[in-house]
């Protein structure tokens, strides 16, 4: 005891300042724990001696984060991705891992070992890459769902490798044979999980959590968590695999949240623990001889990862701008690469200079990783001509329209709250101008007749192009903070006349907003998107008492005014739920409906309801069952996904 407590003091001393110099440097913690790791380990100063035990203990943090995967595991989010998760995050894992096993089997190395280091360097850090993009700001841009969508992938593909190493460490028997009895198990065991334990799981929890007690809950937890784990253990497969699948049932429950705030500490503390393990794993002897090599290694899996992603996103339809921002983004090793390396280490399939070179080129591939992502735009735009034309063309396109309002409101967001918000203007005959970056919104809305054009309102250029300096108003009309807060500081250093009107969830940013500039701000969605619309009319001239009949009429009249709106990529839970929205077809010369009456489409049984035509340059108008459908028109529909889709056939193709 004596001897062991002042080892202990010494490393929670240092991992605390360590995370806070890292934290202070805007640096992700883990590289913190691998620092402390490396300088107290057995090959530096050997504080903390390289035994058994912390190596067990360690394998608790591997648990938790796996535990943590599953429960944010969603198969309705993986089915709205699942063109970019499965088809360019399989690809990317796919390719990388060949070539990488490629690599390794040339330079002599068994393709056990191969298959290790192939599964660490085809991950990317899920921690480094999602701070980065909602630092920026571009979690929704085009390029972060991208990432977002392969970050996915690569969380799926780490459950297979948790049953496969194990599998290739097994030596008796035909290794064919030892692999296909491993994926038995393992299907087997999600089976018998997913069958009985969902049927369990609920009442137990329900039943523990009448009890009132904190602690008792998360008991419960842990227990679960580890029974799980442990039984997948006996059955021959790894710890992480039965965490994964107690995270995933405890994730179809109601308590999802609940378990997730009451287990951070205790995985946050575990895992810095298991990054120390890493870091005491790294030999600081080996590294300086070998350091040649591992910069090449380095250098060249972060060139390679980078293009290869970048390529496979150009080839599934992106553009050359977008697709090289991705690849910047993804281009570094991730947690999971020190999870398999460790877990093919205690299989003993990887060892010696081999890990050391792997465990050195994936730690240095994520510290220099935020640099690179944060000026991956400029990289973008100096390595894809194109992509700038497309950023010229797009500042164009706004100029085009904003250049000829005047006395006009900028929309900033065209979700359900900024549509709202048009048709109120619209029915005032108020110019307006809305700013979106989602690309799918934007398409279908504009294709309605909505004026609104892609666009990052929270650049000057952009908002300059939108006629800011003649603009009567700016609305902010969706809840983020960040994002937010610059739009009004741009807006505050170039148009300080410009009134601004901010919507949040509530009241906990008002102050902030309001130092900053903002004229109003407005909380919430439904009621907060009729305050919002009556303050934008009465700032914008409109009387008083006409603004409250307004307000009044859209009351009396059930809400009909705000039902439906445009789906963009970005409302993935949309769709589960079963929401009605609006939908936009174009009637071309081989549409079923062409020269035809509204009254004559066979609509019977669908839930659907035309809300106005488009045609040419007229202003869009409600059908009667008399109107005729001619080549050009756009039928703008309301209902639920389900519906739309039968509705759209009917008018193309007929029922």
């Amino acid at each position: 005891m004596h001897d062991t407590l002042p080892a202990i003091l010494i490393l929670l001393t240092s991992s605390v300042l360590a995370v806070a110099l890292f934290r202070a440097l805007r640096l992700p913690a883990m590289l913190a724990y691998f620092l402390v790791g490396l300088a107290l380990g057995p090959h530096t100063f050997g504080i903390l001696p390289d035994t058994e035990a912390n190596r067990e203990l360690a394998e608790f943090g591997i648990v938790f984060l796996m535990f943590s995967i599953g429960l944010e595991f969603s198969l309705a989010q993986l089915y709205a991705m699942r063109k970019t998760v499965l088809g360019l995050g399989g690809m990317q894992v796919l390719l990388t891992m060949l070539a990488v096993m490629m690599a390794c089997i040339a330079f002599g190395l068994s393709w056990e070992t191969a298959f290790v280091i192939a599964g660490a360097l085809s991950m990317s850090s899920t921690a480094i890459v999602s701070k980065m993009l909602v630092e920026g700001l571009e979690l929704n841009s085009r390029h972060g769902r991208l990432s977002i969508g392969v970050l996915l992938f690569q969380d799926i593909a780490v459950v297979p490798m948790l049953v496969l190493i194990p599998a290739l460490a097994s030596h008796g028997g035909d290794l064919g044979q030892v692999l296909l009895i491993s994926l038995l198990k393992a299907a087997v065991m999600l089976i018998i999980l997913f069958v009985f334990g969902k049927s369990l799981i609920n009442p137990w929890f329900s039943l523990v959590a009448r009890q009132r007690s904190r602690e008792l809950f998360v008991m419960n937890v842990l227990m679960v968590t580890l029974m799980l784990a442990f039984a997948t253990k006996l059955a021959g497969l790894s710890y992480a695999l039965g965490a994964f699948i107690a995270g995933m049932l405890i994730s179809e429950t109601r308590y999802r949240y609940q378990v997730e705030s009451d287990i951070a500490a205790f995985r946050d503390i575990l895992l810095g623990l298991f990054f120390i393990t890493v870091g005491m794993l790294l030999d600081v002897h080996e590294l300086a001889a070998n350091l040649g090599l591992v910069l090449l290694v380095t250098a060249g899996f972060i060139l390679f990862k980078g293009v290869l992603v970048a390529v496979l996103s150009r080839a599934f339809g992106h553009e050359p701008g977008v697709a090289i921002r991705t690849g910047i983004t993804l281009a570094q090793a991730g947690e999971f690469s020190f999870v398999l390396l460790s877990l093919g280490l205690g299989h003993g399939l990887i060892d010696g200079q081999a890990l050391q070179v792997v465990l050195a080129a994936s730690l240095i591939s994520m510290v220099v990783a935020p640099f690179i992502i944060q000026h991956n735009e400029r990289l973008g735009e100096l390595l894809s001509r194109s992509y700038v034309r497309n950023r010229e063309k797009q500042i164009h396109d706004i100029e085009s329209v904003g250049k000829e309002l005047v006395d006009h409101v900028i929309i900033c967001g065209f979700g359900r709250s900024g549509q709202y918000l048009a048709r109120f203007l619209s029915e005032e005959n108020i110019p307006f101008i809305a700013l979106d970056i989602d690309p799918s919104r934007v398409r279908e809305a504009a294709a309605a007749g909505e004026n609104v054009i892609y666009g990052d309102a929270g650049r000057r250029v952009v908002l300059a192009a939108a006629g800011a300096a003649q603009a009567k108003a700016l609305i902010i009309s969706y809840d983020d903070a960040p994002s937010a807060m610059k739009i009004l500081h741009v807006v505050e250093d170039n148009y300080p006349k410009l009134p601004v009107i901010v919507r949040t969830v509530d009241d906990a940013n008002m102050e902030g907003f309001r130092k900053a500039g903002a004229a109003e701000v407005v909380p919430e969605v439904l009621e907060g998107s009729l305050m919002l619309a009556s303050h934008a009319l009465v700032l914008l001239g409109v009387p008083l008492n006409r603004v409250v009949k307004r307000i009044r009429l859209f009351r009396e009249e059930r809400y009909k005014m705000f039902r439906g709106f445009f789906h963009g990529m970005s409302d993935l839970d949309e769709e589960a739920q079963e929401v009605p929205r609006l939908n936009s077809v174009l009637i071309t010369s081989s549409a079923y409906a062409l020269n035809m009456r509204l009254g004559d489409i066979n609509f019977s049984g669908l839930n659907v309801e035309v809300k106005f035509i488009r045609r040419l340059n007229l202003k869009p108008w409600a059908p009667t069952s008399e109107s005729v459908f001619i080549e050009g028109d756009v039928v703008v529909l309301l209902g639920t996904p389900k519906d739309l889709v039968l509705a759209e056939k009917a008018l193309l193709q007929g029922r």
